[in-house]
């Protein structure tokens, strides 16, 4: 697969910036494992995956086939055609920014723990502490969210198949049933999970073909340009539009979560420094693209607007299908998608048992030498495999009982996962006189680049802790309109703080430290 050698030259004004010069390779060019010591750790974990295959787990997670399809019935409430198309455009270039900003400190620190070892070592002890925190709340919203989507659109298809009804209960079983399988799967070492990911890349992007090109040819009727560029759809029950258009960018923002993917498994993939930065801004690029062509072909080809959002399967896509194709052919390409959430979800739980590893690893969890633990034969860390399921399955719970609770959980992904990619490209900001960048960097451009990333991503944050849905007669945000992603929030931080005063401060140490304490007071900041 020919990728381009520099995904972001169209915002950065060229390749130049994101060079590997003749220093860094002197200065970085040793063994990944050599590295990896030099950072403070001692190789475990299995060096198996290749360049291409850490881009595609980063593909795979954010997985356009995944994110688009579960939140399109979203886009069409929450703004329409007009938002989701215009907004896919908007936050695809803003996520280009922190991926880059993301990408540039991953090639210094290319470790397991990822961004809270990037923020320990450039900020102290307590912003590695709650970056760690934050990225495992998103990451176990990520499993949640994507598995929970898998297994509505595994609703639909049985429900095209055999009249099954998608009841919440019905959902619930699927969704444990996904989840046991990725368990399984993941429990068989790095190197299918390698093999996985590199099929998914072509799955993800030949699926986008095949969907686009068959509702492209075969429906006699599309949608005008002027439709799927400019019709604005409010069923939210709130007046103003603006809140309405960017409450809507919740279905392109949290699509594109995930790409931390590579930088979590750089102690499996070989040479690290590079193949974990380009694996983030690469899959974040190709992406971009595919969703858009994605969402326009599925936009185009609705047929009845109404019967779509209130369709009988419980998925819009699955009635876009099912008006412009047929049985049949609604049939083959709900398979299409739900094997490639099946991919998603797979690489997600890859991911996150990683994270769980790694914080672990160095005391931050409770019960820690449970979860640090490596299977000797596979070189996978089960025990953390198994944590990730559980605490998914707990996330997903709430969809039994509120209609609102699955985009919720979407929220909680986002919430969690985005403020901690800034964080390390804030304090490479704040601090970077003592950031040591490594060969993949973006020159002179580091500095520009993560302030607008940085300034997204609060926006961000505030804008998915706000109601998405306003009651009937417009009364108090009742339990089936709440938005449960700030309470997740303030849970997982309330716990962080609980849990860094019993013991965390006692038993949390990153091993490497290129932090000078003793000439700032960074530590005690956070708190």
């Amino acid at each position: 697969m020919h990728l381009p050698k520099c995904p972001l030259s169209s915002l950065l004004g060229g390749c130049s910036v994101l060079r590997l010069n003749s220093k860094h390779r002197a200065t970085h060019g040793k063994s990944d494992d050599s590295y990896l010591r030099e950072l403070g750790y001692e190789p475990v974990l299995t060096r198996r995956m290749s360049g291409f295959g850490n881009f595609a787990i980063s593909l795979s997670v954010i997985s356009v086939l995944s994110g688009c399809m579960t939140l399109y019935g979203f886009g069409m409430n929450t703004g329409g055609p007009a938002v989701m198309l215009w907004g896919w455009v908007i936050v695809g270039a803003m996520v280009m920014f922190i991926g880059a900003g993301l990408a540039e400190v991953t090639s210094a620190y290319p470790t397991s723990g990822a961004l809270y070892y990037q923020a320990e070592t450039l900020g102290g002890r307590k912003w590695g502490w709650y970056t760690g925190w934050l990225n495992l709340l998103g990451l176990l919203g990520a499993i949640a969210g994507i598995d929970y989507g898998a297994a509505l659109f595994t609703g639909a298809f049985l429900n095209l198949q055999s009249g099954f009804e998608p009841t919440p209960g019905k959902i619930m079983a699927i969704y444990l049933c996904i989840l046991a399988l990725h368990a399984g799967l993941n429990l068989f070492g790095v190197r299918l999970v390698s093999v996985l990911n590199s099929i998914s890349v072509w799955w993800h992007l030949g699926g986008v073909a095949l969907i686009v090109g068959a509702l492209a040819i075969v429906p006699p009727h599309h949608q005008s340009a002027d439709f799927v560029f400019g019709e604005f759809v409010n069923n939210t029950g709130w007046t103003s539009p603006m809140y309405v258009a960017v409450i809507g960018l919740l279905l392109a923002q949290y699509t594109f979560c995930g790409y931390d993917a590579s930088a979590h498994l750089s102690e499996e993939t070989t040479n690290a420094q590079v193949s974990a930065a380009r694996g983030i801004v690469h899959s974040i690029g190709w992406s971009w693209l595919a969703g858009f062509a994605l969402l326009a072909g599925l936009t185009f080809a609705i047929q009845d607007y109404a019967g779509t959002v209130g369709s009988a399967t419980g998925v819009p896509p699955a009635q876009i299908f099912l008006d412009a194709l047929g049985l049949a052919g609604a049939k083959a390409l709900l398979l299409v998608v739900i094997i490639a959430q099946l991919f998603c979800g797979n690489a997600e739980t890859a991911a996150a048992s990683r994270m769980v590893f790694a914080f672990s690893r160095d005391g931050a969890l409770p019960g820690s030498h449970l979860w640090r633990q490596v299977d000797h034969r596979t070189g996978t860390p089960r025990n953390a495999v198994w944590l990730s399921i559980g605490c998914a399955t707990l996330l997903a719970l709430p969809s039994m009982y509120s209609p609102t609770a699955y985009a919720a959980i979407t929220s909680i992904n986002v919430i969690g996962i985005t403020p901690a990619y800034a964080i390390p490209i804030f304090l490479r900001i704040k601090n970077r006189h003592l950031f040591r960048p490594g060969p993949w960097n973006l020159g002179s451009w580091g500095v520009p680049v993560g302030i607008i990333a940085v300034v997204w991503v609060v926006f961000v944050t505030v804008l998915f802790c706000l109601p998405q849905t306003r009651p009937e007669g417009g009364g108090l945000v009742s339990v089936d309109t709440f938005n449960y992603a700030p309470i997740a929030l303030i849970a997982v931080l309330t716990l962080a703080w609980s849990w860094w005063r019993i013991q965390g401060r006692h038993s949390y140490e990153v091993p490497a430290q290129s932090f000078d304490r003793s000439a700032s007071t960074y530590e005690d900041e956070v708190v």
